[in-house]
């Protein structure tokens, strides 16, 4: 966020993966003149989204500049090697239709996977056993 008195948002439009989206951001120098931007500069993230809810960007679409190919730091590619490393194993496990659908339906409630869901009660489970004895 720009101090006041200091630089001023810039909002520039991305191409990803065949999608688009709207960045803000904060810069004294400008990458896209007004006249080249296909859509209006916002003063603020409340104004973009303001008038994201009642505009739509698809007729923009082929007008914004494609991304630079994103660098991630050093610190992120090793986490994710580290993450990658501590894979998860895949196990076959029976379980009856009732209890498939009572998972998904917990699971939907907490906008995770069923999946994810049964591996965090059998994690719990296994804290719990352990703190047993």
């Amino acid at each position: 966020m720009p101090e006041s008195g200091g630089a001023r948002d810039v909002q520039t439009w991305t191409r990803v993966n065949g999608g688009y989206f709207a960045a803000i951001r904060w810069s004294k120098r400008r990458s896209l003149s007004p006249a080249k931007s296909p859509l209006p500069e916002f003063q603020s993230d409340q104004e973009a989204a303001e008038y994201f809810e009642t505009h739509s960007v698809a007729g923009a679409w082929d007008e914004l500049p494609e991304a630079p190919q994103a660098k991630p730091s050093p610190a992120l590619v090793k986490k994710v090697r580290d993450r990658h490393a501590r894979a998860k194993s895949p196990i076959s496990l029976r379980l009856a239709p009732e209890q498939i659908a009572a998972a998904k339906h917990v699971a939907a409630a907490k906008s995770v996977g069923y999946q994810t869901q049964l591996r965090m009660w059998i994690a719990e489970g296994i804290r719990r056993e352990a703190k047993r004895g």
